[in-house]
């Protein structure tokens, strides 16, 4: 296609480094901020998100038929605004722009608006993203505010816009005169600018399949991930500034695993400084725990406050694997902290996990978290000088003259500082976390997003799962088992797919592979830790699902969405991530891990034709597919099947499932196949067929891709 010039918006086009890390504004009510008027469309909604909106003089649509058609029909382009509840730069321009009755008159007038919650529809999301970040130099964030045509066609976008120019910004009014006008007087040049991106984010995605790499890549990328790390506060980032820094939670896994495996102790060291430096700092809530999304600042101390269930479902699970690694008290301690916090503040009646906490409390980012110096004597009375002294706390404040809680002080310099015995120091600063947090819970607490998304709570589920049998838990087991249970009861579809979101009794939207993939993986893990048939053979299912619907049959892969989505202008299946594991990667684990299983290696063949699928990927940007360096990881070290065979209560088969449930790297697959069962068991596992017990004694069968070495009696 002929390369359209862009010379009638460049003066639109922002340097959109997303606006969460960029100047603060004050934020918005609770409620949204809107005065009370008649509801728009989004009353009819279950996302918090949308439901803030729905008082707005903006004449919002769902993203859906109606407004898609109304588009059409009035040939009206589309003003569509992606955002998330915990957002706190989504609250400030709703505030600023979206409440403005001026600017909604003029979006009404000229352009069809669509809200989305980007975590209801991530496809969306990442398909305008993408298109943003074309047309902003590689920049995006949110509030994303993207232009289509009704075709769907992307043609200018940027992030959060001030009602007025301002923070170098183009204000938005002016930016909805300008769209408007292009599109009156250069509407042909609009269309091809369209479809002339969506040719780009297409052939993105359509990279030819080439030769699987091997455990080689794993070893050159670690000096790549050195190339961002920080080596003073730790962290991946760009240099100079190493800000923004967000927790990298896949690319430490590999590296941990790799580092360990491969006697490297550059790469655990990476991790092991960034994991400290975390846990130290503000991102980590000291009083309560749970991590927030991530720090603004090289040092983390100071957050963006939103606190969201897919960083801690992940966080809670590499600290365990990093207290695995090490076996260093402080790892064990955040993770159990981390699951706490969502037992106590997380967890729906029905044994689902809620999605976020948001950044800004009566209006205010941070007023739930922040402490003046002094509320905080008040507070901590004849403990304060020992958490002024442990927390860094002055009356100038970190942070917007109020006092974030990091914990960068050593223990030793706080106990010489203070005329106490580190002993004596860890105590008074105990006492001080309980009173402050008992006197945070009489504020007013941030909104909490109580929608419950199926990949979410997913990935929560490995991580009680797999922390029930790692830190000997059994209250972990059951809350895993409860949410499991909720899922396969309540968020199944009649076809035997998932449902996307669910809050208050209805469950709804289709889901997408990250829902399947991460639900079959938690199944899985849940089924390790307690050799429930039921957990796998629901795993199975999902992931036949998963092979009938997402699968990239041409290519190798899966695709983010089913075949039997609605038609977009992109389909997506990249194995990149951000802030969750890719889906891809996920699924294509989950495929081994079954296939080795069960005996089936088409599911082999089929993870190792998502790593060919994505060879192109792997060899430019390795790092940002660290879930598929996962996965490297685990086919190329020939991970065994592993049977027991023996009666469940045996002393011995016990101690063999222990010992299998907390070896670490989990480069493995087993399972328990009871005295007399195995026939029954083969009907799941084919392999366990004839895996029995040896002379009366419990055996373990340990095979590689079916061939089997001889069995090892237990005693």
């Amino acid at each position: 296609m002929k390369q359209t010039p862009l010379w009638f918006f460049v003066a639109l086009v922002v340097c959109s480094t997303g606006a969460d890390a960029r100047s603060r504004a004050q934020g918005h009510p609770q409620t949204g901020g809107s005065v009370e008027r008649e509801s728009n469309r989004l009353a009819g909604e279950t996302s918090p998100y949308l439901l803030q909106h729905q008082r707005n003089p903006v004449d919002w649509f769902p993203w859906g038929p109606e407004a898609l058609a109304l588009a059409k029909e009035e040939d009206r382009p589309i003003f569509l605004s992606i955002g998330y509840s915990a957002c706190h730069w989504c609250h400030v321009m709703e505030r600023e722009s979206f409440e403005d009755p001026e600017i909604a008159a003029l979006m009404n007038r000229w352009f069809v608006c669509i809200k989305v919650d980007r975590e209801e529809r991530p496809d969306l999301d990442e398909i305008y993203m993408a298109a943003v970040q074309r047309l902003n130099d590689g920049s995006g964030g949110w509030p994303m505010s993207v232009f289509l045509t009704p075709d769907l066609e992307p043609f200018f976008g940027g992030t959060y816009f001030p009602p007025h120019a301002k923070y170098g910004r183009p204000g938005f009014e002016d930016v909805l005169k300008r769209i408007h006008t292009v599109w009156l007087d250069n509407r042909e040049e609009v269309e091809r600018v369209g479809a002339q991106l969506v040719d780009i984010l297409n052939a993105s995605g359509r990279a030819e399949p080439g030769k699987a790499p091997g455990l080689e890549l794993l070893t050159d990328t670690v000096a790549q991930a050195r190339q961002r790390f920080d080596p003073i506060h730790g962290g991946f980032a760009y240099p100079p500034s190493y800000a923004p820094k967000f927790p990298r939670c896949s690319e430490m896994v590999y590296l941990l695993r790799h580092g360990v495996t491969a006697a490297n102790p550059g790469a655990v060291e990476m991790v092991e400084k960034t994991l400290v430096e975390m846990a130290e700092g503000g991102i980590y809530d000291q009083i309560g725990g749970g991590f927030a999304r991530y720090a603004v600042d090289r040092e983390w101390t100071v957050p963006h406050f939103e606190k969201m269930l897919y960083d801690n479902s992940q966080l809670a699970s590499l600290y365990m694997e990093a207290w695995q690694a090490t076996g260093k008290p402080l790892y064990r301690r955040i993770s159990e902290e981390i699951l706490a916090y969502v037992t106590r503040e997380m967890t729906s009646p029905e044994g689902g996990f809620y999605s976020a906490t948001d950044a800004d409390s009566e209006g205010v980012e941070g007023k739930f978290f922040v402490w003046s110096a002094e509320e905080l004597n008040e507070v901590c009375g004849e403990d304060a000088a020992v958490a002024r002294a442990a927390f860094g706390v002055t009356t100038h404040g970190n942070f917007e003259e109020g006092n974030v809680l990091p914990r960068h002080v050593p223990l030793e310099t706080v106990a010489e500082r203070t005329g106490k015995s580190a002993e004596e120091v860890e105590a008074a600063l105990a006492r001080c976390r309980s009173s402050l947090y008992a006197r945070r819970e009489t504020r007013v607490p941030p909104l909490l997003d109580d929608k419950v998304l199926s990949a979410w709570n997913g990935m929560m589920l490995s991580a009680f799962a797999r922390a029930a049998v790692v830190f000997e838990r059994p209250e972990y087991l059951e809350t895993a088992r409860r949410n499991a249970g909720f899922l396969l009861g309540k968020m199944r579809r009649a076809d035997g797919g998932l449902f996307r979101t669910r809050r208050g009794e209805r469950s709804h939207l289709d889901g997408y592979l990250e829902d399947h993939a991460f639900v079959t993986q938690g199944l899985l893990d849940l089924f390790e830790a307690d050799a429930d048939l039921r957990w796998v053979r629901a795993a199975l299912d999902l992931h036949a699902f998963v092979e009938a619907h997402f699968a990239d049959e041409e290519r190798g892969g899966y695709f983010s969405v089913s075949d039997e989505h609605e038609a977009l202008p992109v389909r997506t299946g990249s194995a990149q991530e951000s802030s969750i594991p890719s889906d891809v990667g996920v699924a294509a684990l989950n495929a081994a891990r079954l296939g080795l299983l069960t005996g089936d290696l088409e599911l082999v063949a089929r993870a190792r034709a998502t790593l060919r699928r994505h060879a192109s990927d792997l060899a430019r940007w390795p790092t940002a597919c660290s879930q598929l360096l996962i996965l490297i990881d685990f086919l190329e070290r020939e991970p065994p099947e592993v049977f027991v065979a023996g009666a469940p209560d045996d002393e011995a088969v016990r101690a063999e499932l222990g010992r299998l449930r907390r070896q670490w790297p989990p480069r493995r697959v087993f399972a328990l196949v009871p005295a007399g069962a195995d026939e029954e068991v083969g009907k799941t596992l084919p392999p366990a067929k004839g895996k029995i017990p040896r002379e009366g004694a419990p055996a373990v069968y340990v095979c590689h891709e079916g061939v089997c070495e001889a069995p090892e009696a237990l005693r």
